[in-house]
Protein backbone atom coordinates (compact mmCIF):
# COMPACT_ATOMS: atom_id res chain seq x y z
CA UNK A 1 0.00 0.00 0.00
CA UNK A 2 2.72 2.38 -1.04
CA UNK A 3 0.38 5.24 -1.83
CA UNK A 4 -0.65 5.63 1.82
CA UNK A 5 2.73 5.19 3.48
CA UNK A 6 4.88 7.43 1.29
CA UNK A 7 6.66 10.22 3.18
CA UNK A 8 7.00 10.87 6.89
CA UNK A 9 4.25 9.99 9.32
CA UNK A 10 3.92 13.62 10.42
CA UNK A 11 3.47 14.96 6.88
CA UNK A 12 1.02 12.17 6.08
CA UNK A 13 -1.16 13.16 9.02
CA UNK A 14 -1.24 16.80 7.89
CA UNK A 15 -1.81 16.17 4.19
CA UNK A 16 -5.33 15.71 2.83
CA UNK A 17 -6.20 12.36 1.35
CA UNK A 18 -5.59 11.86 -2.36
CA UNK A 19 -8.46 9.64 -3.42
CA UNK A 20 -7.09 9.11 -6.93
CA UNK A 21 -3.84 7.76 -5.44
CA UNK A 22 -5.74 5.64 -2.94
CA UNK A 23 -7.78 4.05 -5.73
CA UNK A 24 -4.57 2.60 -7.14
CA UNK A 25 -4.40 0.40 -4.04
CA UNK A 26 -7.79 -1.14 -4.89
CA UNK A 27 -7.70 -3.60 -7.79
CA UNK A 28 -11.39 -3.18 -8.57
CA UNK A 29 -11.11 0.63 -8.68
CA UNK A 30 -7.62 1.06 -10.13
CA UNK A 31 -8.50 1.19 -13.84
CA UNK A 32 -9.64 4.72 -14.67
CA UNK A 33 -10.71 3.91 -18.23
CA UNK A 34 -14.50 4.11 -18.09
CA UNK A 35 -14.03 4.17 -14.33
CA UNK A 36 -16.58 2.59 -12.06
CA UNK A 37 -18.04 5.13 -9.63
CA UNK A 38 -18.60 3.11 -6.47
CA UNK A 39 -20.99 4.84 -4.07
CA UNK A 40 -22.21 1.89 -2.02
CA UNK A 41 -19.60 1.55 0.72
CA UNK A 42 -22.27 1.74 3.43
CA UNK A 43 -23.32 -1.70 2.19
CA UNK A 44 -19.81 -3.06 1.63
CA UNK A 45 -16.51 -1.31 1.04
CA UNK A 46 -13.93 -2.36 -1.52
CA UNK A 47 -10.70 -4.10 -0.44
CA UNK A 48 -7.18 -2.76 -0.89
CA UNK A 49 -4.51 -5.01 -2.30
CA UNK A 50 -2.82 -5.17 1.13
CA UNK A 51 -5.82 -7.03 2.57
CA UNK A 52 -5.98 -9.49 -0.31
CA UNK A 53 -2.25 -10.13 -0.09
CA UNK A 54 -2.32 -10.69 3.68
CA UNK A 55 -4.96 -13.39 3.30
CA UNK A 56 -3.18 -15.00 0.35
CA UNK A 57 0.12 -14.99 2.23
CA UNK A 58 -1.48 -16.74 5.20
CA UNK A 59 -3.01 -19.45 3.00
CA UNK A 60 0.24 -19.92 1.10
CA UNK A 61 2.61 -20.04 4.08
CA UNK A 62 0.89 -20.65 7.40
CA UNK A 63 -2.53 -22.25 7.05
CA UNK A 64 -3.53 -24.73 9.76
CA UNK A 65 -6.31 -24.93 12.30
CA UNK A 66 -5.74 -22.78 15.36
CA UNK A 67 -5.42 -23.52 19.09
CA UNK A 68 -5.45 -27.31 18.75
CA UNK A 69 -2.20 -28.34 17.11
CA UNK A 70 1.20 -28.42 18.79
CA UNK A 71 3.16 -28.63 15.55
CA UNK A 72 4.96 -25.55 14.32
CA UNK A 73 2.56 -24.65 11.49
CA UNK A 74 -0.49 -24.77 13.77
CA UNK A 75 1.30 -22.67 16.36
CA UNK A 76 2.14 -20.06 13.72
CA UNK A 77 -1.47 -19.95 12.52
CA UNK A 78 -2.61 -19.52 16.13
CA UNK A 79 -0.08 -16.76 16.69
CA UNK A 80 -1.31 -14.83 13.65
CA UNK A 81 -4.96 -15.28 14.56
CA UNK A 82 -4.49 -14.08 18.13
CA UNK A 83 -2.25 -11.24 16.94
CA UNK A 84 -5.11 -10.16 14.66
CA UNK A 85 -7.46 -10.16 17.65
CA UNK A 86 -5.14 -7.89 19.60
CA UNK A 87 -4.52 -5.62 16.59
CA UNK A 88 -8.21 -5.12 15.87
CA UNK A 89 -8.89 -4.49 19.55
CA UNK A 90 -6.20 -1.81 19.76
CA UNK A 91 -7.67 -0.09 16.69
CA UNK A 92 -10.93 0.58 18.54
CA UNK A 93 -9.31 1.34 21.89
CA UNK A 94 -10.32 -1.86 23.69
CA UNK A 95 -8.77 -1.71 27.18
CA UNK A 96 -7.92 -5.45 27.17
CA UNK A 97 -8.12 -6.58 23.53
CA UNK A 98 -6.84 -10.13 24.10
CA UNK A 99 -9.77 -10.85 26.45
CA UNK A 100 -12.48 -8.54 25.11
CA UNK A 101 -12.58 -9.12 21.35
CA UNK A 102 -14.80 -11.91 20.01
CA UNK A 103 -14.67 -12.71 16.31
CA UNK A 104 -18.09 -13.38 14.79
CA UNK A 105 -19.44 -13.77 11.27
CA UNK A 106 -20.67 -10.15 11.15
CA UNK A 107 -22.18 -7.52 13.42
CA UNK A 108 -25.58 -9.19 13.04
CA UNK A 109 -24.20 -12.32 14.69
CA UNK A 110 -22.51 -10.20 17.35
CA UNK A 111 -25.83 -8.62 18.33
CA UNK A 112 -27.62 -11.97 18.23
CA UNK A 113 -24.94 -13.35 20.55
CA UNK A 114 -25.75 -10.70 23.14
CA UNK A 115 -29.50 -11.08 22.63
CA UNK A 116 -29.24 -14.79 23.40
CA UNK A 117 -26.51 -14.90 26.03
CA UNK A 118 -27.68 -11.84 27.96
CA UNK A 119 -31.32 -12.06 26.93
CA UNK A 120 -31.90 -15.51 28.36
CA UNK A 121 -31.35 -13.95 31.78
CA UNK A 122 -34.15 -11.43 31.26
CA UNK A 123 -37.65 -11.95 32.60
CA UNK A 124 -41.13 -10.94 31.38
CA UNK A 125 -41.56 -7.21 31.83
CA UNK A 126 -37.84 -6.39 31.70
CA UNK A 127 -37.21 -3.44 29.37
CA UNK A 128 -34.91 -3.16 26.34
CA UNK A 129 -34.65 0.29 24.71
CA UNK A 130 -34.00 0.63 20.97
CA UNK A 131 -34.44 3.46 18.46
CA UNK A 132 -36.52 4.02 15.35
CA UNK A 133 -33.44 4.37 13.14
CA UNK A 134 -31.99 0.92 13.77
CA UNK A 135 -30.89 -1.55 11.10
CA UNK A 136 -32.84 -4.80 11.25
CA UNK A 137 -29.71 -6.38 12.78
CA UNK A 138 -30.39 -4.38 15.93
CA UNK A 139 -34.14 -4.83 15.81
CA UNK A 140 -35.04 -8.40 14.91
CA UNK A 141 -32.93 -10.10 17.64
CA UNK A 142 -34.74 -8.03 20.27
CA UNK A 143 -38.15 -8.63 18.66
CA UNK A 144 -37.36 -12.34 18.81
CA UNK A 145 -36.34 -11.93 22.45
CA UNK A 146 -39.60 -10.15 23.18
CA UNK A 147 -41.49 -13.11 21.74
CA UNK A 148 -39.32 -15.63 23.58
CA UNK A 149 -39.00 -13.97 26.98
CA UNK A 150 -41.82 -11.44 27.13
CA UNK A 151 -39.55 -8.41 27.51
CA UNK A 152 -40.88 -4.92 26.84
CA UNK A 153 -39.38 -2.92 23.97
CA UNK A 154 -39.27 0.88 24.04
CA UNK A 155 -38.04 3.16 21.26
CA UNK A 156 -36.20 6.45 21.07
CA UNK A 157 -38.06 8.33 18.30
CA UNK A 158 -36.82 10.08 15.18
CA UNK A 159 -36.98 13.88 15.33
CA UNK A 160 -37.92 16.22 12.49
CA UNK A 161 -34.26 17.09 11.90
CA UNK A 162 -33.44 13.40 11.22
CA UNK A 163 -31.69 13.01 14.57
CA UNK A 164 -32.79 10.97 17.54
CA UNK A 165 -35.21 12.81 19.78
CA UNK A 166 -33.57 12.57 23.22
CA UNK A 167 -35.93 15.01 24.94
CA UNK A 168 -37.50 12.16 26.95
CA UNK A 169 -34.38 10.01 27.18
CA UNK A 170 -34.34 9.68 30.97
CA UNK A 171 -38.01 8.70 31.05
CA UNK A 172 -37.52 6.16 28.24
CA UNK A 173 -34.56 4.40 29.83
CA UNK A 174 -35.98 4.40 33.37
CA UNK A 175 -36.06 0.83 34.64
CA UNK A 176 -34.42 -0.57 31.49
CA UNK A 177 -32.03 -3.52 31.62
CA UNK A 178 -30.40 -2.74 28.27
CA UNK A 179 -30.21 0.11 25.77
CA UNK A 180 -29.24 -1.05 22.25
CA UNK A 181 -28.63 1.74 19.78
CA UNK A 182 -26.79 2.36 16.54
CA UNK A 183 -23.83 4.74 16.46
CA UNK A 184 -24.77 6.00 13.00
CA UNK A 185 -27.76 5.44 10.74
CA UNK A 186 -27.08 3.45 7.58
CA UNK A 187 -29.95 5.34 5.92
CA UNK A 188 -29.73 8.92 7.16
CA UNK A 189 -26.05 9.21 7.99
CA UNK A 190 -27.12 10.52 11.40
CA UNK A 191 -24.48 10.31 14.14
CA UNK A 192 -26.08 9.45 17.47
CA UNK A 193 -25.08 11.38 20.59
CA UNK A 194 -23.61 8.27 22.21
CA UNK A 195 -22.08 9.91 25.32
CA UNK A 196 -25.50 11.28 26.31
CA UNK A 197 -27.25 7.96 25.69
CA UNK A 198 -24.58 5.94 27.51
CA UNK A 199 -24.62 8.24 30.53
CA UNK A 200 -28.40 8.22 30.81
CA UNK A 201 -28.54 4.44 30.43
CA UNK A 202 -25.91 3.85 33.09
CA UNK A 203 -27.58 6.33 35.42
CA UNK A 204 -30.72 4.20 35.07
CA UNK A 205 -28.77 1.01 35.82
CA UNK A 206 -28.95 -0.30 32.22
CA UNK A 207 -26.23 -1.87 30.12
CA UNK A 208 -25.50 -0.36 26.69
CA UNK A 209 -24.96 -2.11 23.37
CA UNK A 210 -23.78 -0.04 20.40
CA UNK A 211 -24.05 -1.11 16.76
CA UNK A 212 -20.89 0.45 15.37
CA UNK A 213 -21.04 -1.01 11.86
CA UNK A 214 -21.32 2.39 10.18
CA UNK A 215 -19.08 4.29 12.61
CA UNK A 216 -15.84 2.31 12.84
CA UNK A 217 -14.94 2.64 9.11
CA UNK A 218 -15.24 6.43 9.26
CA UNK A 219 -14.29 7.75 12.70
CA UNK A 220 -11.67 7.06 15.34
CA UNK A 221 -13.32 4.98 18.06
CA UNK A 222 -12.07 4.74 21.65
CA UNK A 223 -14.08 2.11 23.48
CA UNK A 224 -12.30 2.82 26.73
CA UNK A 225 -13.53 6.41 26.63
CA UNK A 226 -16.99 5.65 25.26
CA UNK A 227 -18.04 3.63 28.28
CA UNK A 228 -20.46 1.28 26.50
CA UNK A 229 -20.76 -2.33 27.65
CA UNK A 230 -21.08 -4.04 24.25
CA UNK A 231 -19.96 -2.77 20.84
CA UNK A 232 -20.24 -4.57 17.51
CA UNK A 233 -18.80 -3.84 14.08
CA UNK A 234 -18.14 -5.67 10.85
CA UNK A 235 -15.10 -6.20 8.64
CA UNK A 236 -16.50 -5.78 5.16
CA UNK A 237 -17.57 -2.16 5.70
CA UNK A 238 -14.05 -1.13 6.79
CA UNK A 239 -11.95 -2.49 3.88
CA UNK A 240 -11.77 -5.98 5.38
CA UNK A 241 -13.13 -9.29 4.10
CA UNK A 242 -16.67 -10.55 4.30
CA UNK A 243 -17.51 -13.24 6.83
CA UNK A 244 -15.98 -11.59 9.87
CA UNK A 245 -17.41 -9.27 12.49
CA UNK A 246 -16.40 -8.23 15.98
CA UNK A 247 -18.11 -8.11 19.33
CA UNK A 248 -16.33 -6.16 22.03
CA UNK A 249 -17.54 -6.36 25.62
CA UNK A 250 -16.05 -5.48 28.97
CA UNK A 251 -13.90 -8.43 30.04
CA UNK A 252 -15.72 -9.13 33.30
CA UNK A 253 -19.10 -8.92 31.58
CA UNK A 254 -18.04 -11.19 28.73
CA UNK A 255 -16.71 -13.76 31.18
CA UNK A 256 -20.04 -13.81 33.00
CA UNK A 257 -22.17 -14.58 29.93
CA UNK A 258 -23.10 -18.13 28.91
CA UNK A 259 -21.98 -19.39 25.48
CA UNK A 260 -24.06 -18.66 22.41
CA UNK A 261 -23.09 -21.67 20.24
CA UNK A 262 -21.90 -25.10 21.34
CA UNK A 263 -19.19 -27.33 19.90
CA UNK A 264 -15.46 -27.53 19.58
CA UNK A 265 -13.11 -24.84 20.86
CA UNK A 266 -15.66 -23.17 23.14
CA UNK A 267 -15.28 -25.84 25.83
CA UNK A 268 -12.82 -26.49 28.62
CA UNK A 269 -14.22 -29.94 29.34
CA UNK A 270 -17.04 -32.17 28.09
CA UNK A 271 -18.66 -35.07 29.92
CA UNK A 272 -21.65 -37.21 29.07
CA UNK A 273 -23.57 -35.36 31.77
CA UNK A 274 -22.49 -31.81 30.93
CA UNK A 275 -19.70 -29.47 29.91
CA UNK A 276 -17.52 -26.67 31.26
CA UNK A 277 -17.16 -23.67 28.91
CA UNK A 278 -13.84 -22.11 28.03
CA UNK A 279 -12.85 -18.65 29.18
CA UNK A 280 -13.87 -15.61 27.17
CA UNK A 281 -13.39 -14.77 24.37
CA UNK A 282 -12.96 -18.36 23.15
CA UNK A 283 -16.21 -19.58 24.75
CA UNK A 284 -18.00 -17.57 22.05
CA UNK A 285 -16.00 -18.90 19.09
CA UNK A 286 -17.36 -22.41 18.60
CA UNK A 287 -15.84 -24.40 15.76
CA UNK A 288 -13.08 -23.36 13.38
CA UNK A 289 -13.00 -19.55 13.43
CA UNK A 290 -12.51 -17.18 10.44
CA UNK A 291 -8.72 -17.34 10.57
CA UNK A 292 -7.81 -15.84 7.19
CA UNK A 293 -10.58 -13.29 7.56
CA UNK A 294 -9.23 -12.14 10.93
CA UNK A 295 -5.79 -11.71 9.38
CA UNK A 296 -7.36 -9.77 6.51
CA UNK A 297 -9.23 -7.54 8.94
CA UNK A 298 -5.99 -6.80 10.80
CA UNK A 299 -4.44 -5.78 7.47
CA UNK A 300 -7.42 -3.48 6.83
CA UNK A 301 -6.87 -1.89 10.22
CA UNK A 302 -3.20 -1.35 9.38
CA UNK A 303 -4.24 0.32 6.11
CA UNK A 304 -6.68 2.64 7.84
CA UNK A 305 -4.15 3.53 10.51
CA UNK A 306 -1.56 4.32 7.85
CA UNK A 307 -4.01 6.75 6.28
CA UNK A 308 -5.03 8.19 9.63
CA UNK A 309 -8.65 8.06 10.73
CA UNK A 310 -8.66 11.81 11.38
CA UNK A 311 -7.73 12.38 7.72
CA UNK A 312 -10.39 9.91 6.62
CA UNK A 313 -13.02 11.80 8.63
CA UNK A 314 -11.90 15.19 7.30
CA UNK A 315 -11.89 13.94 3.71
CA UNK A 316 -15.37 12.50 4.00
CA UNK A 317 -16.76 15.59 5.74
CA UNK A 318 -15.53 17.88 2.95
CA UNK A 319 -16.80 15.51 0.27
CA UNK A 320 -20.19 15.18 1.95
CA UNK A 321 -20.58 18.95 2.05
CA UNK A 322 -19.67 19.13 -1.63
CA UNK A 323 -22.14 16.38 -2.51
CA UNK A 324 -25.03 17.95 -0.60
CA UNK A 325 -24.30 21.34 -2.20
CA UNK A 326 -24.14 19.87 -5.72
CA UNK A 327 -27.31 17.85 -5.32
CA UNK A 328 -29.16 20.91 -4.04
CA UNK A 329 -27.80 23.15 -6.80
CA UNK A 330 -28.52 20.84 -9.72
CA UNK A 331 -31.52 18.81 -8.54
CA UNK A 332 -32.91 20.59 -5.51
CA UNK A 333 -36.17 21.33 -7.29
CA UNK A 334 -37.11 17.63 -7.33
CA UNK A 335 -34.68 15.89 -4.97
CA UNK A 336 -35.23 15.54 -1.23
CA UNK A 337 -32.29 14.51 0.95
CA UNK A 338 -33.25 12.41 3.96
CA UNK A 339 -30.76 13.23 6.68
CA UNK A 340 -29.11 16.01 8.68
CA UNK A 341 -27.27 18.93 7.14
CA UNK A 342 -23.56 18.86 6.30
CA UNK A 343 -22.23 19.53 9.81
CA UNK A 344 -19.65 16.69 10.20
CA UNK A 345 -20.36 16.45 13.93
CA UNK A 346 -23.86 15.29 13.13
CA UNK A 347 -23.60 13.07 10.05
CA UNK A 348 -21.57 10.70 7.92
CA UNK A 349 -21.26 10.60 4.14
CA UNK A 350 -24.40 8.46 3.74
CA UNK A 351 -26.81 10.38 1.52
CA UNK A 352 -30.29 8.96 1.02
CA UNK A 353 -32.61 10.83 -1.28
CA UNK A 354 -35.98 10.67 -2.97
CA UNK A 355 -36.45 11.94 -6.53
CA UNK A 356 -40.00 13.18 -7.04
CA UNK A 357 -42.14 10.85 -9.13
CA UNK A 358 -39.36 8.31 -9.80
CA UNK A 359 -39.01 5.04 -7.91
CA UNK A 360 -35.60 4.56 -6.23
CA UNK A 361 -35.08 1.25 -8.02
CA UNK A 362 -35.53 2.99 -11.38
CA UNK A 363 -33.09 5.69 -10.30
CA UNK A 364 -30.48 3.09 -9.33
CA UNK A 365 -30.86 1.14 -12.56
CA UNK A 366 -30.36 4.21 -14.74
CA UNK A 367 -27.40 5.33 -12.64
CA UNK A 368 -25.89 1.90 -13.15
CA UNK A 369 -26.09 2.40 -16.93
CA UNK A 370 -23.82 5.40 -16.39
CA UNK A 371 -21.35 3.45 -14.24
CA UNK A 372 -22.57 4.83 -10.90
CA UNK A 373 -23.22 2.23 -8.18
CA UNK A 374 -25.75 3.23 -5.52
CA UNK A 375 -28.15 1.30 -3.30
CA UNK A 376 -31.94 1.47 -3.59
CA UNK A 377 -34.48 -0.04 -1.22
CA UNK A 378 -35.43 0.04 2.44
CA UNK A 379 -31.79 -0.58 3.50
CA UNK A 380 -32.83 -3.14 6.13
CA UNK A 381 -34.57 -0.38 8.06
CA UNK A 382 -38.29 -0.81 7.41
CA UNK A 383 -39.47 0.83 10.66
CA UNK A 384 -37.45 3.92 9.72
CA UNK A 385 -38.98 3.91 6.23
CA UNK A 386 -42.41 3.95 7.84
CA UNK A 387 -41.35 6.95 9.94
CA UNK A 388 -40.27 8.69 6.72
CA UNK A 389 -43.51 7.65 4.99
CA UNK A 390 -41.48 6.21 2.10
CA UNK A 391 -41.24 2.67 0.72
CA UNK A 392 -37.59 3.11 -0.21
CA UNK A 393 -34.82 5.61 -0.94
CA UNK A 394 -31.82 5.87 -3.21
CA UNK A 395 -28.61 5.93 -1.20
CA UNK A 396 -25.16 7.14 -2.23
CA UNK A 397 -22.46 6.51 0.37
CA UNK A 398 -18.99 8.06 0.28
CA UNK A 399 -15.69 6.65 1.45
CA UNK A 400 -11.97 7.34 1.41
CA UNK A 401 -11.48 6.36 -2.27
CA UNK A 402 -14.21 8.72 -3.51
CA UNK A 403 -13.63 12.32 -4.56
CA UNK A 404 -15.45 15.23 -6.20
CA UNK A 405 -15.29 13.58 -9.62
CA UNK A 406 -17.48 10.76 -8.24
CA UNK A 407 -20.01 13.28 -6.98
CA UNK A 408 -19.96 15.05 -10.34
CA UNK A 409 -20.61 11.73 -12.08
CA UNK A 410 -23.59 11.12 -9.80
CA UNK A 411 -25.01 14.58 -10.52
CA UNK A 412 -24.60 14.10 -14.29
CA UNK A 413 -26.19 10.66 -14.18
CA UNK A 414 -29.17 12.09 -12.30
CA UNK A 415 -29.62 14.45 -15.26
CA UNK A 416 -30.07 11.34 -17.41
CA UNK A 417 -32.54 9.89 -14.93
CA UNK A 418 -34.67 13.01 -15.04
CA UNK A 419 -34.50 13.24 -18.83
CA UNK A 420 -35.61 9.62 -19.21
CA UNK A 421 -38.60 10.00 -16.90
CA UNK A 422 -39.58 13.53 -17.93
Amino acid sequence: MASVTRGSAASALRAPLDASAIRRDFPLLADNRGRLVYLDSAASAQRPRAVLQAMDEYYETAHANVHRGVYRLAEEATRRYEAARARVGRFVGAPAPEREIVFTKNVTEAINLVAHSLGDGLRPGDVVVLSEIEHHANLVPWLMLAERRGVELRYLPLAADYRLDLSRLEETVAGARLVAVTAASNVLGTLVDLPTVVQAAHDAGALVLVDGAQLVPHRRVDLGALGADFFGFTGHKMLGPTGIGVLWARAELLQSLPPFLGGGEMIFDVRVDGFTPNDAPWRFEAGTPPIAEAIGLAAAVDYLDALGMERVAAHEAALTTYALDQLAEHHGDVLRVLGPGPDPSGRLGVISFALAGIHPHDVAQVLDQHGVCVRAGHHCAKPLMRCLNLPATTRASLYLYNDESDVDALVRALDAVRALFA
